[in-house]
């Protein structure tokens, strides 16, 4: 990993097996309340400094930037970050609630979603759901997410949106339930949840081998009847070498695959 002058300023390795999430972005209604939200819950579970630009803050595959009229707050979120270990859970919960993040479920096993489940929940500045978790299987890749809950209007038309998608960029989608169902890969996941309030404003971006699989997963979607929000292409705004393709999903959420062409990028 290294830095760059652009807006964008991580240069990513491809470690598409591994990794569900490329990265995570975050509209957020008061940028500097959900920096110190955002710095406090990375560093509590030991991650690194941010990359930090005037209007966005990025750790890895998690980043959060300024709300606009036209690119409104992510709303009904539910995002959870992988903690090292149970007492790790313990004292981020605690850190985060004293200084003054809502409780939204204290520390505690969660069978409920699998045996070893530990977690803890707390409110964002705009009322998304924040979590650290620790599971006893170890976590594979480089994410710093262990997994998100994006609430839909429609499962069906969203399963149908990632049994198109997912499989170009290699992530699979699980059988699920009337409720839901997961996408995965390499031990990272997203649920899709029939349930209101629906999340919006989310971007969520996957990691993508080449160019040739971007440009697949754009003309899936687009075949499929789904509605474009950007063609495949150079995006050097972001850095050199960074080649994405953007749809939205059936709720408008920006979805994106990526690849970062390392030799562009030096």
């Amino acid at each position: 990993m290294r830095t760059t002058p652009f807006s964008r300023i991580t240069v990513r390795e491809n470690l598409a097996v591994l990794d569900v999430f490329d990265h995570v972005t975050l509209r957020v209604s008061d940028l500097d309340a959900s920096r110190r939200c955002y710095e406090l819950a990375v560093g509590e579970l030991g991650y690194g400094d941010a990359s930090v630009g005037e209007h966005f803050t990025e750790w890895e595959d998690l980043s959060i930037s300024a709300a606009t009229d036209d690119k409104p707050a992510t709303r009904n979120l539910h995002l959870a970050l992988l903690a090292p270990s149970r007492l790790a859970v313990d004292g981020w919960w605690a850190a985060m609630t004293a200084a003054g993040h809502p409780d939204d479920g204290a520390p505690g096993p969660r069978p409920q979603y699998t045996p070893s489940y530990y977690g803890a929940f707390v409110r964002d500045p705009d009322g998304n759901s924040l979590e650290a978790v620790h599971h006893d299987e170890p976590r594979k890749g480089e994410n710093r997410l262990d997994h998100l809950w994006i609430r839909v209007r429609d499962l069906a038309e969203s399963r149908l949106f990632y049994e198109t998608v997912a499989p170009t960029v290699g992530l699979r989608v699980h059988e699920g339930d009337r409720h839901r169902f997961h996408v995965t890969s390499g031990g990272r996941s997203f649920a899709l949840v029939k349930e209101d309030p629906v999340t919006e404003h989310l971007h969520l971006a996957f990691p993508a081998s080449d160019r040739a699989t971007v440009d697949a997963f754009h003309r899936a979607a687009l075949d499929a009847g789904f509605r474009d929000n950007g063609p495949p292409g150079e995006r050097p705004e972001y850095h050199v070498g960074y080649y994405g393709a953007f749809v939205l999903d059936p709720d408008g959420n920006n979805i994106e695959a990526v690849f970062h062409d390392r030799k562009e990028a030096g």
